[in-house]
């Protein structure tokens, strides 16, 4: 990823780029604290969405699939801890509820509306409470919407332990993120739910460009579980309000905000106490260079000796060798690396291996693996796996 002056890091409060407001607050989806959210532009917008291609897609999913194809989103409703998913025609009734209501509130089209849900799958929506809040919220209207991107952030929670945002500047605009995901992650076209806004003047075009590439590039190289969610979405709504700017430097600018937010997500994955980077280089296109780093970074007993700080290259060679469809690779052509240190083909001598113990227990942990075919790279992210992961997992619903 090129980092220059058209991907920095905004050093000024995290708060909307012009033109945003939102709102939070509590429906009765959790036990406490604010579980509904609504971020929205004050004028109309442009949209791209890229969502999941699970077979049980939800019904905010294939709600929203339909709403954004006109690429003129101009508001997000999010509800947490309830995915809504696999309810029947009630499900899929309940989600245009939400739509109408929040539409209704902000004065727009309904299908100018996203809608995101996360959480338990099965389970009917507590639509009684919902319906509460939302006739408060409507009494209340824009008045209520004082909500900045990290209380949007805290109220999309489900089991991620911190909010994730990220926010970056290109010529006079602001583009920012906001995402959950620590489970269930293993995108296929989107991953978990990340929504960006800006005030950048770009033509639909070029955002739907910029955002497929950020995507193939950034949350589409996050695998926490190697489970595809059946709820993931990623959007990015811009309203220009900050005026024109250069294609290229926003596209610049949302793949690292989104490589930002990436990392995040990685880094807070389920049980995780490491953030794991895989990065295969030499191989034959970037299709082989995923697909192998992918098989790294998903196999549970690399991500347990990461957890254990256990330099097993033995394992790695493993996860590489088991991708027997590619029979252009060989094994002599294969190097390893931990942390810059190589492990195969040369052996780590005796007094290397506490080095490289010291490696592992960082916590961020880096294996590269070189295929020796030809100019490819891929950088994938994870996590380790450690007894929590099956802690939260084992214990969700109960």
């Amino acid at each position: 990823m090129t980092h220059d002056h058209a991907s920095t890091q905004d050093p000024s409060p995290l708060a909307w780029p012009t033109g945003f407001r939102a709102y939070t607050g509590h429906g009765g989806l959790r036990e406490h604290g604010d579980d509904i959210s609504i971020v929205t532009s004050d004028q109309p917008a442009i949209s791209a969405a890229m969502f999941t291609q699970s077979l049980f897609a939800g019904p905010a999913v294939v709600l929203s699939r339909a709403h954004a194809a006109a690429q003129n989103l101009r508001a997000v409703t999010t509800l947490a801890q309830n995915a809504n998913v696999a309810t029947g025609r009630q499900g899929a009734e309940n989600a245009a509820e939400v739509v109408r209501r929040v539409a209704g509130i902000l004065g727009m089209p309904e299908d100018e509306v996203l809608i995101g849900s996360t959480g338990v799958i099965g389970r009917p929506l507590p639509m009684p409470t919902i319906r509460t809040h939302f006739d408060e919220a409507a009494r209340r209207g824009l008045a209520a919407f004082t909500a900045g991107p990290l209380d949007v952030a805290r109220a999309m929670m489900t089991t991620d332990t911190r909010p994730k945002t990220a926010i970056r500047t290109v010529g006079p605009a602001r583009i920012v993120g906001i995402a959950k995901g620590v489970g269930m992650l293993e995108p296929n076209m989107a991953t978990m739910l990340a929504y960006v806004f800006t005030d950048a003047g770009v033509s639909p075009a070029d955002l739907d460009s910029a955002l497929r590439t950020a995507v193939d590039r950034t949350f589409n190289c996050l695998s926490v579980d190697t489970d595809t969610s059946t709820s993931d979405t990623v959007a990015v709504i811009a309203n220009g309000a900050a005026g024109p700017v250069d294609p290229a430097e926003f596209s610049d600018a949302l793949a690292d905000l989104c490589l930002d937010l990436t990392r995040q997500m990685a880094g807070d994955g389920e049980g995780a106490t490491k953030l794991l980077r895989v990065t295969v280089a030499q191989a034959g296109d970037y299709k082989q260079a995923k697909r192998i780093a992918k098989s790294v970074v998903n196999s549970p007993l690399v991500k347990t000796a990461v957890y254990g700080a256990d330099p097993n290259w033995g394992r790695v060679l493993m996860a590489v060798g088991k991708n027997t469809d590619d029979t252009d690779i060989a094994p002599s052509n294969v190097t390893v690396r931990f942390g810059g240190v190589e492990v195969y083909p040369e052996e780590p001598k005796a007094d290397t291996l506490g080095k490289l113990v010291d490696i592992m227990r960082r916590d961020e942990v880096d294996i590269a693996i070189t295929l020796g075919l030809g100019q490819a790279e891929a950088t994938v992210y994870g996590c380790d796996l450690s007894a929590d992961y099956i802690r939260v997992n084992a214990d969700y619903t109960t």
